[in-house]
């Protein structure tokens, strides 16, 4: 491959992934102005990753990696469109749907950088290393705060209960234990002041 086809694959990705501020999330954002979007949430996880990495609870963990996840593991959702966490029947060929989006997405880019994201997008779905169990941690807080700071408007918006959002957070506590433990503490808040139910 040339320098020149190169540079186009790569400016093409780049012009497609800006559709990606066009995915409209349910949380709002934190003043409760309006939706969220992909990209902003894309940002705002990648501070958080970088902010909270002294609460992993395994040393050693790669924040180029884990940035790199964080930053890429919704562009899928151009193609797929954003999955509500508690929509049980979108989760059903959620990966099928990503999966193609990936493919698609990714496949604009030069091969080797191609196979590089498209290896770590599969790494963060799997949950199997320390950086992906981190950066899934930091993916699950996010819109747990969005919720708490607008008084649960999407948790009602859509009934979730306590329980549902405890069930999503729970495998925070052996990748972040300090930050699983304030997440808890959010939920029962939450219940306490009327923003979530029981």
């Amino acid at each position: 491959m040339n320098e020149s086809n190169r540079l186009h694959r790569q400016i093409e990705f780049i012009r497609e992934i800006d559709k990606l501020k066009h995915v409209l999330r349910q949380s709002l954002l934190m003043d409760a102005s309006r939706q969220e979007n992909d990209a902003e949430h894309t940002w705002h996880i990648a501070m958080m990753g970088m902010i909270m990495l002294e609460h992993a609870a395994e040393p050693g963990l790669d924040l180029t990696v884990v940035l790199k996840m964080l930053l890429i593991h919704d562009i899928v959702e151009i193609d797929a469109g954003d999955t509500f966490a508690y929509d049980e029947s979108g989760h059903v060929d959620k990966f099928q749907r990503e999966q193609l989006a990936a493919n698609r997405l990714f496949g604009l880019l030069p091969d080797d950088q191609r196979d590089e994201l498209i290896s770590l997008w599969l790494e963060f779905e799997a949950g199997d290393t320390m950086e992906s169990r981190y950066a899934a941690s930091i993916d699950r807080l996010q819109p747990l705060l969005h919720n708490y700071y607008t008084s649960g408007a999407a948790w009602q918006r859509h009934g979730v209960r306590s329980s549902q959002v405890l069930a999503r957070i729970t495998k925070m506590a052996i990748s972040v234990p300090a930050l699983y433990d304030y997440a808890v503490w959010l939920v029962g808040d939450a219940v306490a002041k009327g923003y979530l139910a029981e």
